[in-house]
């Protein structure tokens, strides 16, 4: 059964199931950890500051007093961050689905703590290491599945592998959208290799459309000044940005492979449903090779 106009409603009964969200404290990721909770899961909420996820568990247990929830430390910029809490979340009694939230967008040309230029270090390096690490913890859950977040930005990406870190130029946008290349680069490459090793765990995809959430934190001030009174009528909230999330992470009958999305305006609003990624993101050699350099960068390799 195909998935169609899915919205927060749609997600069934989660009772029994643990998922671990990243960047859980704020939109996207915070409003996914929300429902699935309300829904009875177990919510391991990854985010940098501990300030912060005590916040959002409390705001999550204001509406839902009986929602298990736990802080795991994470910082996608960091591999020792992520080692560190790969190894607490394998510690759990069990894993069901790794929900691959957390991501930056447009900021001035930084670093992550292990040198990488920290959109393509963050949104697809840190995201390729962790789903690594907990691969094999991942697979024995029950009905296990991996969710990476993409972008439409996608479309407009090239992975500029001769200067992968951005050492030579360096563009907010183009570096963006390669990272949200990347990430699809990695789920199709991943489909295929979870598919030759006859492993119970899925890999799908998801981009939230137009999300009025902080990611645009690095807007210029007077975009952000002109469009916010507009918002409502071109951009998701940020509940309605997470409806592909939930489809993608809890949706029934899902697919290996399969990515979701807004289903109006050219994807940029509206409740969910199966969308199609650009031809590029399913080339194989490409994402072979992304995968080796990204095995190569972060020194995780999957156990496939």
């Amino acid at each position: 059964m195909t998935i169609r106009n899915f919205t927060d409603k749609d997600v069934p009964d989660q009772s029994g199931r643990v998922y671990f969200v990243t960047g859980a404290n704020s939109g996207l990721g915070y409003e996914s950890a929300k429902v699935l909770a309300g829904k009875g899961a177990r919510v391991l909420m990854g985010c940098r500051s501990e300030e912060k996820a005590t916040t959002a568990m409390a705001n999550i247990r204001d509406e839902q007093p009986e929602a298990d929830l736990r802080f795991v430390r994470l910082d996608l910029g960091n591999l020792k961050s992520i080692r560190a809490a790969a190894k607490l979340v394998a510690k759990e009694p069990r894993l069901d689905v790794l929900l691959n939230n957390a991501g930056i967008m447009m900021p001035p040309r930084e670093e992550t703590s292990d040198g990488f230029e920290s959109q393509f270090g963050v949104n697809h390096l840190g995201t390729f290491a962790l789903t690594g690490l907990l691969l094999d913890k991942i697979s024995q859950g029950k009905s296990p599945r991996i969710v990476i977040t993409s972008s439409m930005a996608h479309r407009s990406g090239q992975i500029d592998f001769d200067d992968i870190n951005a050492q030579k130029s360096y563009s907010r946008w183009g570096r963006y959208a390669m990272s949200k290349l990347a990430n699809l680069l990695h789920m199709y490459e991943l489909d295929r290799r979870l598919r030759a090793a006859g492993s119970p765990v899925i890999a799908v995809a998801c981009h939230p459309g137009v999300a009025d959430t902080e990611l645009a934190r690095n807007f210029p001030d007077v975009m952000v000044s002109l469009f916010r009174p507009l918002s409502s009528l071109f951009m998701n909230s940020a509940a309605q940005g997470a409806w592909p999330t939930l489809a993608a992470a809890a949706g029934e009958n899902v697919e290996s492979g399969q990515y979701f999305g807004p289903s109006r305006n050219g994807e940029w609003v509206g409740p969910a449903r199966e969308v199609q990624a650009r031809s590029k993101a399913k080339r194989i050699e490409p994402a072979k090779k992304l995968w080796d350099i990204s095995e190569e960068l972060t020194g995780v390799r999957y156990t496939l």
